[in-house]
């Protein structure tokens, strides 16, 4: 076959090739993709996990492009320590210039750009030398004597050690330094992006009115949280797969702190939320803080006691199981008469607007408090069908 008719029947295999690849996209909620957007806005190195071809490297792509930034590909397990340590370069004089460590090539397009996303691909197939070699990469943004300009952002990927290709994996130290997100496929998207249009990625808008609030909020978030559970600060897992994931440290601390403050800003979604934080934390610390987080914005004790008729109780159940304890608590630490009635009043609030057997525990706590020269309140015949205070107020020394 002439060259000349080659040629031409590639160029239009390339034309089909462009029209495969030209798709468009669209706003779209999509949790993950959230979560991923929000930890790249706060610079903070993110890891995602997920089965071979499940659209990792896609989705990496599709971000580089909506937001604007160059992308470089990093396999990691193709380059050696010295790739990311860098390469001794001897001077005219090293007992007076020293040696100093020169970096690779894409590190030099990075620093030149100003700006980019660096993804370090397959990272769970890079052996324990490689990885110890790019601690400084991913947490100080060093490659050799190259400090990469603050418009960088680092995001990698990993498959897990049953389906990596000859897979390791991540050392502790490497993995403490990642928000580890768990990358799925959501069925609707897979087809409606094969389709034409995928969702649409975009950084979250941050409200500038709200930054100093997001940032106090944040700290209150985790100091009350470490301060009330201080074996929290730092759990390094015991198991090897364990420490390859997200677990409690001083510095993954940090992170979820930053992850708060922006989401706050942001009114991020609070599934978002939980996967960020369980992400940087672990699953256990994650939760404890996310519960946190929801009981800093209960009303307080002392409030609802002022006022039991004006109350408002939260409508979600743990957090009106929450409130109703620290009523009877705030009662037990400073017990009087009129803040013993002004519970049951909340008690039977409660009993009105919710399910009755939050008020069960609350209610026989609340009477076992009962002092000889209180009488029964009216309060507690309204409670009677759902939980026998009565009878417990009796074996405390009450006469009906």
């Amino acid at each position: 076959m002439p060259f000349s008719a080659t040629a031409e029947r590639l160029d239009v295999a390339g034309d089909l090739l462009a029209l495969l690849r030209d798709t468009t996209t669209e706003p779209r909620p999509d949790p993950q993709l959230e979560a991923l957007t929000l930890a790249v806005a706060a610079d903070l190195p993110v890891l995602l996990w997920g089965e071979p071809g499940i659209g990792k490297t896609a989705a990496l792509t599709q971000l580089a492009e909506a937001l604007d930034l160059p992308l470089t590909t990093v396999i990691a397990s193709v380059h050696e320590p010295s790739d990311f340590a860098g390469l001794p370069v001897v001077g005219d004089d090293p007992a007076v210039q020293g040696v100093p460590m020169a970096p690779p090539d894409w590190a030099v397009r990075l620093a030149a750009q100003g700006r980019g996303l660096l993804f370090l691909d397959e990272l769970s197939t890079a052996p324990p030398a490689v990885q110890a070699a790019l601690l400084r990469l991913v947490l100080e943004r060093r490659v050799g004597a190259l400090r990469l300009p603050p418009g960088v952002r680092i995001v990698a990927a990993a498959n897990p050690r049953s389906s990596a290709a000859d897979g390791w994996e991540l050392s502790a130290p490497l993995a403490n330094r990642f928000v580890h997100l768990q990358w799925t496929y959501d069925h609707d998207v897979v087809v409606r992006g094969l389709g034409g249009t995928w969702p649409r990625a975009a950084l979250p808008r941050l409200d500038p009115a709200r930054l100093p609030d997001a940032v106090a909020y944040a700290r209150r978030a985790v100091c009350t949280l470490l301060g009330a559970r201080p074996r929290l600060v730092h759990q390094l897992p015991s198991s090897e797969a364990r420490r390859g994931g997200a677990w409690p440290s001083p510095r993954s601390w940090e992170m979820a702190l930053r992850l708060i403050a922006f989401a706050t800003a942001a009114g991020t979604d609070r599934d978002v939320l939980s996967a960020l934080v369980r992400g940087v934390v672990g699953d256990g610390p994650g939760l404890e803080l996310l519960a946190s987080l929801d009981r800093l914005d209960l009303p307080d004790p002392e409030t609802l006691l002022a006022d039991p008729a004006g109350a408002v109780l939260p409508d979600r159940g743990d957090l009106r199981q929450a409130v109703l304890d620290g009523v009877v608590e705030a009662v037990r630490n400073r017990p009087d008469r009129a803040r013993w009635d002004a519970a049951w009043a909340l008690l039977v609030k409660a009993l009105e607007t919710g399910a009755p057997d939050l008020v069960v525990v609350p209610a026989s706590t609340l009477a076992a408090q009962r002092q000889d020269d209180w009488d029964i309140p009216a309060a507690i015949d309204r409670l009677e069908g759902v939980v026998s205070v009565g009878k417990r107020a009796g074996r405390v020394g009450v006469g009906r």
